[in-house]
């Protein structure tokens, strides 16, 4: 999808992928396939790039300041990027700046994570007691390394040691919804804010997106763009920045993931925005001028497409289109799993229920939980 974002500026890209199946190595002409894990390999793709931007997280960080030292200029760059890599230092910059979020720490066993639970419970801090959630500190999303622990005895709180790795303990936010504010910003510092957006999951995998995020106080919707604005300028983020946030019951704006990439509660804006989050991520990456990230219509609804027992998909597209004319499809090319994102819909007009209605059936209809 950046690739073809970036195909009217008659931009030319060059793909590293894991493998020849990856959704884009079906669509870039210029395909390396490799570990990008791997250093040596790095350097070698690199060679004859003019600027080099990731679809992960992943690439160890170590190795983007070794593609810097070469002259490679990568963005976002090693120094913000690891933010996004790595909880731990996440959370320990974001308390530097006083950005609000759940309360934290890492810890080394199962008997640190009962410490953890107990501290400030006597005074009635917020967020002292179980539950307790942990994380495995870099490698983990879509729910994938995470666990609850609903006590001191439960077993589950030695889980995430045995890899040994950091694990971050934090509190179980009682939240009312999940928010997401996206931004993304340049490297002469221009930034552009999208609408906020709500985001729904479903077993700890984003299931709908609404932008914008319904009845979302303007106070408090202009508090988390101005929370993303200045989280990517404080680390020098270069691209789109992804704020996942939660929004607690008593109004207050926690800050739960951050993304340094193109993201799912972004995907709305290919057909929801001026400028998709992917346009203004390849104009930031080359220091272009950003486009407006403002809606096109009062409501559109992104519902991902899981994988599951699939019907015929020609005569699933039939019958969506025919259904909605106004349906967008898209879909990944990728082998069809249980619970895996194999592709979204998007949908936009003046009526919020009406949209929500025809994203969810769409998506559950291509999925194959929806029969006519």
């Amino acid at each position: 999808m950046t690739h073809e974002a970036g195909i009217p500026l008659g931009i030319r890209f060059k793909l590293l992928s894991d493998t020849a199946q990856d959704s884009a190595a079906q669509v870039v002409n210029e395909v390396v396939v490799g570990d990008y894990r791997d250093l040596d390999t790095l350097r070698r793709f690199a060679e004859g790039c003019d600027v080099i931007t990731f679809d992960h997280e992943h690439v160890p960080t170590e190795h983007l300041r070794a593609l810097e030292a070469d002259g490679i200029p990568v963005r976002p760059g090693p120094e913000a990027l690891v933010h996004a890599q790595d909880k731990g230092v996440m959370r320990a910059r974001l308390a530097e700046l006083g950005v609000p979020a759940p309360r934290n720490r890492i810890v080394s066993g199962p008997d640190d994570v009962a410490a953890f639970a107990a501290e400030g419970a006597a005074e009635g801090a917020p967020g002292s007691g179980f539950p307790v959630v942990l994380k495995t500190v870099r490698g983990g999303y879509d729910g994938k390394g995470v666990w609850v622990v609903r006590g001191a005895e439960d077993p589950i709180a030695a889980e995430p040691f045995k890899a040994g790795v950091p694990v971050l303990a934090e509190e179980k936010v009682d939240f009312a919804r999940e928010l997401a504010a996206n931004v993304v910003r340049s490297p002469h510092g221009q930034a552009v804010a999208y609408p906020v957006v709500e985001s729904v999951q479903v077993d700890g995998v984003c299931d709908t997106v609404i932008a914008p995020a319904p009845e979302l106080a303007e106070d408090a919707a202009l508090r988390a763009q101005e929370m993303a604005l200045r989280i990517a300028h404080e680390l020098g983020v270069v691209g789109h920045l992804a704020v996942e946030l939660f929004e607690t019951k008593d109004g207050r704006l926690l800050v739960n993931e951050l993304a340094m990439r193109p993201h799912n509660s972004g995907h709305w804006t290919q057909d929801g925005a001026v400028t998709s989050q992917f346009a203004n991520h390849v104009r930031a990456v080359l220091d272009l001028p950003l486009g407006d990230p403002r809606c096109r219509e009062p409501w559109t609804v992104m519902a991902n497409v899981l994988g599951g027992d699939y019907p015929d998909m020609y005569a699933a597209y039939l019958h969506c289109m025919a259904r909605d004319p106004q349906l967008k499809i898209h879909m990944y090319g990728k082998d069809v799993k249980p619970g895996r994102k194999v592709g979204h819909v998007n949908v936009y007009g003046d009526d919020l229920a009406d949209v929500r209605e025809r994203a969810a059936h769409a998506a559950g209809y291509l999925r194959g939980t929806i029969a006519e």
